[in-house]
């Protein structure tokens, strides 16, 4: 892999810079550390609105101009807000990377938060919440979460609270902006056909001059240890009951969350959903009929957070069937450990799944930002290593440490009719 550079602006912005001439294009990444954990009860949501205003305009680039540029110039540009970070990006021809790097410096200190805007884009992410509630497993996804967080800004979802999203005031997106949105808390990264000591001298003088003071203090609560095994039931009108078992996990840069990601390959498959028909969870819950689709997630985050289950039933069958086989293959793994052939095959599968995902420059340098945003900047490099490390032994062991009774949140939804009665089953 072509290395790494990093460095840090007298201003406190991190600079990662990879140069990979395989094609004549440039990504470019600016990532803040603010996400939904970042958020107190009043305020859920404003990280993700504050994104949105983002895209409707400065006095250099009013709302629809970068728009209309990097259409122009072949290229594609968004952003997304996650529970620990905003990131912001824009792939382009080599030659025109000027435009991404010149808007986001821009769009570090000078957005508008226009009255009129800002209360239409109230409606938009409104609406947004109310067609993610459409989905039965939003409910039973906030409900898990909810129980599994009691303290700590993972229990809300990234969107918000409707009721924080009907009382959030301009003046809060714009105290939320000034607070988070500076060098000192933020990273560019750029990865693709560029000389790194000319971008180096073209990001000084464009970004170098933002003043800062100093990294603000991020709002964050510790979770408490949790005593004992939660549950959470949900009904909602539909046809399909789902079943969903979590357990705490440790955060990405802990020891062993590697050693988790490779106990989940064998687990769901490497691509955590139910495609993989070698996994012991198709085995045991789709061919077997009780489960339409098991998928499972392990997710990197800052904090500690959940290993996610979740199985979609088949008509006729209970989530109480899937909750039996799925605690009878964790105690099964936890007993007896898993074969030298699995792990071989587990350890392949994840760094190929890792691999295929991270093939283009855009992908890498989402890692290399969400190293930034993790602690680490060589979390994303060092991932196929650490992964080759892990042994059957370190499965067994983590799932003997987290898989318990005592870490779990388990999550039920009922289908409901119409009119609140029980679906059929």
């Amino acid at each position: 892999m072509p290395k790494l550079t990093h460095k840090t602006l007298p201003n406190g912005l991190t600079v990662l810079l990879r140069e990979v001439h395989s094609a004549p294009v440039i990504t470019w990444w600016l990532a803040y550390r603010v996400g939904s954990r970042n958020e107190p009860t009043g305020l859920t949501g404003i990280s993700h609105w504050v994104e949105h205003m983002m895209f409707k305009g400065t006095e250099r680039f009013p709302a629809g101009a970068l728009d209309r540029e990097i259409d122009r110039a072949g290229g594609q540009w968004n952003a997304f807000t996650s529970m620990d970070a905003t990131k912001y990006f824009e792939t382009l021809p080599a030659d025109k990377i000027d435009i991404a790097m010149q808007a986001e410096a821009d769009r570090m200190t000078q957005a508008l938060f226009d009255a009129d805007e800002t209360e239409s884009e109230r409606m938009v992410i409104i609406s947004e919440r109310q067609g993610a509630e459409n989905q039965p497993t939003f409910w039973l996804g906030e409900a898990v979460r909810g129980a599994a967080f009691r303290v700590h800004g993972y229990h809300h979802e990234i969107i918000g609270d409707e009721t924080d999203l009907r009382t959030l005031t301009r003046d809060d997106l714009v105290r939320h902006y000034r607070q988070h949105y500076s060098p000192a808390n933020a990273a560019v990264i750029a990865v693709g056909a560029f000389d790194t000591e000319d971008m180096l001298a073209t990001i000084g003088e464009l970004y170098g001059a933002i003043a800062s003071d100093g990294a603000p203090d991020l709002f964050s609560r510790p979770e408490p240890a949790q005593m004992g095994e939660r549950r959470v039931v949900v009904e909602r009108p539909g046809k399909t009951a789902f079943f969903e078992l979590c357990h705490r996990v440790p955060a990405a840069r802990h020891d062993d969350w590697m050693k988790l990601q490779v106990l989940n390959t064998i687990l769901s498959g490497s691509g955590g959903a139910s495609d993989n028909k070698t996994s012991r969870l198709y085995q045991a819950l789709v061919k077997t009929e009780i489960a339409a689709s098991v998928g499972a997630w392990l997710t990197p985050t800052v904090d500690p957070y959940l290993y996610s289950i979740i199985v979609t039933m088949r008509e006729g069958r209970s989530p109480d069937e899937a909750e039996a086989v799925l605690l009878d293959e964790i105690a099964r793994l936890r007993a007896d450990g898993v074969s030298e052939t699995e792990m071989t095959r587990a350890r392949k599968q994840t760094r190929a799944a890792f691999a295929y995902r991270t093939e283009s420059v855009t992908e890498q340098a989402y890692w290399l930002a969400q190293s930034f945003i993790l602690g680490d900047v060589n979390w994303f490099d060092q991932y196929a290593e650490r992964l080759m490390r892990v042994t059957a032994e370190d499965v067994r062991a983590v799932a003997e440490r987290y898989l318990v009774a005592r870490n779990r949140v388990v999550g039920i939804l009922h289908p409901i009719d119409a009119e609140g009665e029980a679906a059929p089953a």
